[in-house]
């Protein structure tokens, strides 16, 4: 176990990290100022960041937790189907108001209410299961209490970058984002890991329950975001109106309807590697800890690959392109994880697949940001993460159940070669890819 000091160097190594990194986005030093409204949006984006750090890596540590807790338990897929349900839902129910609400109010304080909503919820799990009425219910309604709190705060996160970095630093910064946060979700797993063999549940639980305090302390006290435009004007519109304008402009946007579109298929068919391959894993290779650490240390790696060549390289000229082909080879890992034998091949190719996350990831967040005005960004993403939401959840529905009848293999070979299908729609999609084209004066 790491000594207090030892975790200071750790913390502080991550600091620096982070500031090597935006200071290397941005070609300059940290102290010199820039055009985002008199104030340095290196060392901003810094503490934002690695206020999120602090918070994913609580939020993965209960949630690996929980996952390998019920997987080991039960193997079941109607149980793994109950997890997705449970922990997808109320994000998508809340993610349309959450997106208004991003819209509407101070960003930064809806990111503090949702870390809040979510220490609370794992607080209230300690309890229950330090006076003996902890049970696979619990741990289901703690999941959907913390899918609430991360309905609030993914649109506003999103949202929140923008008003921070350089429009011209976006895709960088989002790319480096994405490697911290694939570091984090590379020592989670191994941390989650090993703290089951000798602690107890409600251990973890209390370090996200300590990282969520840690997080909000950063945001409340040593982190000055200005209030976009809207957040400071007095509301013409009444809240529902403003739901109403922002689905009404994702309505009159045909790349948005045809994106969105195409998401829900990709998310739809994601389900099976996305929540089954722990599952298979046990099956296949024992039910052992270590293999289902590999397996997100494997991918967590690929992400933080993935991450640092987008950040210095930044995708295809077209982000459509980047989009397409990151799906396109996420069908080709689904396939080969359904074929594949060996379990060191197997966490190989999960390195491979989580490379392409990244690309996927930043490519639709700039391409957002990019081309919606900034007062509908929140409402915007709050439908992506509505989509993501029900989809997977729905095609856990499907997969489930299935998982208990069928080889998880079979799953695997169907869906991967229905995303590569998906994939020769979006390529030959005109008006889509016309979208993703830059704009002159961003080029």
């Amino acid at each position: 176990m790491y000594s207090n000091k030892r975790l200071l160097e750790r913390a502080k190594d991550s600091f620096l990290f982070f500031r090597k990194g935006i200071a290397a986005i941005g070609g300059n030093s940290l102290e010199q100022p820039t055009n985002q409204t008199g104030s340095n949006w290196q060392r901003t984006t810094i503490l934002f960041l690695s206020s999120q750090t602090i918070s994913l890596f609580g939020s993965s540590l209960v949630q690996y937790a929980i996952t390998w807790y019920l997987t080991l338990r039960e193997q079941s897929g109607v149980i793994m189907m109950l997890s997705v349900v449970f922990g997808f839902l109320p994000t998508f129910f809340l993610s349309p108001f959450a997106g208004v609400w991003a819209d509407r109010y101070d960003r930064k304080k809806l990111i503090i209410l949702s870390d809040a909503v979510i220490a609370i919820s794992t607080l209230l799990l300690i309890l229950l299961f330090l006076s003996g009425e902890g049970s696979i219910w619990a741990l289901l309604m703690a999941s959907a209490i913390r899918a609430l709190g991360a309905g609030i705060q993914t649109p506003a996160v999103s949202a929140v970058l923008p008003q921070i970095v350089p429009k011209d630093k976006l895709t960088k910064v989002n790319g480096f984002n994405g490697s911290i946060q694939a570091l984090t979700m590379l020592v989670s797993p191994m941390a989650s890991g090993a703290l089951l063999n000798f602690a107890s549940l409600e251990i973890i639980f209390l370090i996200d329950v300590i990282t969520a305090i840690a997080a909000i302390i950063i945001l409340a006290f040593f982190l000055k975001i200005p209030s976009h435009n809207k957040a400071t004007q007095v509301q013409e519109n009444s809240y529902l109106t403003d739901l109403k304008l922002g689905f009404i402009y994702i309505k009159n946007q045909e790349f948005l309807k045809k994106l969105y579109s195409y998401f829900s298929l990709a998310y739809l068919l994601a389900a099976p590697v996305s929540f089954l391959t722990p599952l298979q894993v046990t099956r296949n290779y024992g039910g052992d800890v270590w293999r289902l650490t590999m397996i997100e240390v494997a991918f967590s790696l690929g992400m933080i690959i993935g991450g640092l060549i987008v950040a210095f390289w930044g995708g295809f000229k077209n982000r459509i392109h980047s989009i397409a082909f990151a799906i396109l080879m996420m069908g080709v890992c689904t396939v080969l994880l359904g074929v594949i034998l060996n379990f060191w091949y197997y966490s190989l190719i999960m390195a491979l697949f989580g490379m392409v996350i990244p690309l996927l990831s930043a490519s639709t967040i700039v391409l957002l940001q990019e081309k919606v005005p900034e007062d509908y960004l929140g409402r915007v993403f709050g439908v992506e993460t509505m989509i993501a939401t029900a989809m997977m959840p729905l095609g856990m529905v499907l997969f489930g159940p299935l998982a208990d009848l069928v080889r998880i293999e079979w799953l695997l070979l169907v869906s991967g070669l229905l995303l590569f299908i998906v994939t020769l729609f979006m390529f030959n999609d005109k008006q889509l890819l016309k979208s993703g084209e830059p704009k002159e004066n961003d080029q």
